[in-house]
């Protein structure tokens, strides 16, 4: 299927407009500060949009249609985790660090580890944290890419990629944070404009109204317990954590204007996680299932589940029933979802590799706002080159994820409810809940009630850190009184 041009034309005016954003704000920025936290002065709406859009993102928004279509509504639990983690920051994370981002100029999430700790676990999080994020960024351009490559044949896989790349880096390296929270918030409105009145709508017509959907799948699909508890536990223990040691989260706190707008914005992203985002995107991700059963993807050679990915069944569906000019609008909202990820994820990366890994060491160029955005370009790069790598970065970008969640959560945990914290428990426990992990994962041990491999990381972490800071504490104790 080739692109009309009226479609191309309204997909073209959108990544202007994004690239406008990021001009915009390019002379606005007189400082670090200004660059990686928006000068401390944004407002809840814009952060709590920019906070569910960076969240979903390409990602979830992608893979929840790919939930709808093995699972049906039951999928919408897994977006369940982001209405928990962020309630959770509202009452244990924010009131915790905000004050303290606020008073001592911090500008990434290791600035609060080294505060409680000190800057060796900083510096082991900053390093951990900026791999994992350049690995996130270039997972969201692939993603993208494969995206685009399915709805609109005539795109290859490299030329999506090099698009979404080059414009996400381009007005993210022009206009910073600022140009990212504006962004997102334009994207997240494109975004559910997109689903909520065009493909909702026109794949609900289009598929017979409720007696064609009903009739075509079992009742299970149209169900909220389809669904076991371990596969609940996995996804809580794998994606709420992310709220308490995501840079991207710890720079949109430091950006709201006090410590109230901060908790109203994320009561805004976790709201717009659960239920409206979980809905709609199980929702449509079953139309693309109900559609294939239905025969309606036949003339495109799905014939059946085995002969299609699920996380493009719901692509392919809409760009069989929509007209002209609104698959140039639902394009645009799909690569809004996939932007809004990776840009937020690109500013993170650098952030972390300005503030906790160049800085400690060269105070000068850490602070400088032209090496902010000369690394951000590079780091952006970087991103698009792994990109385009495929399938076999992925799964380093996986391992990524899985060393920071298991590796990172416990020391901030120990932050949040202890008084007295030992930087040498938190070291050890990052060790042991990362490299628990990967084992688990790289040997492919079958594990207890198919459980996931992050919740042994997280309890191996836990376990050192308690045994590490009691040792710790004992021969603190010793250490005084031989003195």
């Amino acid at each position: 299927m080739e692109i009309h041009w009226i479609d191309l034309a309204i997909f073209i005016v959108y990544l202007f407009s994004m690239l406008g954003i990021g001009f915009f704000f390019y002379h606005k920025n007189e400082s670090k500060e200004d660059y990686y936290v928006g000068k401390r002065e944004m407002s809840a709406g814009h952060i709590g949009l920019s906070v569910v859009a960076t969240d979903v993102g390409g990602g979830f928004s992608i893979g929840l249609g790919g939930l709808g279509f093995i699972m049906g509504i039951s999928g919408s639990w897994m977006l369940f985790t982001g209405i928990i983690g962020a309630w959770l920051s509202v009452v244990f994370l924010i009131p915790k660090v905000y004050h303290h981002g606020r008073n001592h100029n911090f500008l990434s999430f290791p600035q609060v580890l080294e505060h409680y700790y000190d800057k060796r676990p900083a510096f082991i999080a900053g390093v951990i944290s900026f791999i994992g994020y350049i690995g996130f960024t270039s997972s969201q351009v692939l993603a993208g890419a494969k995206l685009a490559s399915a709805t609109f044949q005539t795109i290859t896989v490299t030329e999506a990629v090099l698009i979404i790349g080059i414009i996400a880096i381009v007005y993210t390296v022009a206009g910073g944070l600022k140009a990212v929270v504006y962004t997102d918030t334009v994207q997240w409105i494109i975004l559910m404009s997109g689903l909520i009145f065009i493909g909702i709508p026109f794949g609900y017509l289009h598929l017979g109204g409720w007696a064609g959907i009903a009739n075509y799948l079992p009742p299970h699909f149209f169900s909220l317990t389809n669904i076991s508890l371990v596969q609940v536990i996995n996804w809580m223990v794998t994606i709420v954590p992310i709220w308490f040691i995501g840079m991207t989260l710890y720079q949109r706190i430091y950006a709201c204007r006090d410590e109230r707008t901060a908790k109203k914005a994320w009561l805004i992203a976790g709201l717009f996680e659960w239920p409206v985002m979980a809905f709609l995107g199980t929702l449509l991700g079953l139309f693309g299932r109900i559609a294939l059963e239905q025969g309606l993807l036949a003339g495109m050679g799905y014939h059946s589940v085995a002969d299609i990915d699920s996380e493009i069944a719901l692509p392919v569906f809409l760009r069989h029933i929509l007209p002209v000019g609104l698959m140039g609008l639902v394009m645009s909202a799909y690569f809004s979802a996939i932007m809004s990820t990776a840009d937020s994820c690109l500013m993170a990366a650098s952030g972390n590799l300005m503030t906790d890994i160049i800085r400690p060491f060269h105070h000068k160029l850490g602070d400088s706002i032209r090496a902010s955005q000369l690394f951000t370009l590079i780091i952006g790069v970087l991103a698009i080159l792994i990109a385009l790598q495929m399938q076999q970065v992925l799964e380093i970008m996986l391992y990524s994820y899985a060393f920071m969640v298991s590796g990172i959560f416990v020391p901030v945990l120990m932050l949040l409810i202890n008084q007295k914290h030992s930087a040498l428990a938190a070291i050890l426990s990052m060790i042991a809940g990362g490299v628990t992990t990967l084992a688990l994962i790289l040997t492919g041990i079958n594990l207890p009630l198919g459980l996931d491999p992050i919740v042994f990381g997280i309890a191996a972490s836990l376990l050192v850190f308690q045994v590490a800071a009691f040792m710790d504490k004992r021969f603190q104790i010793r250490k005084a009184s031989t003195q």
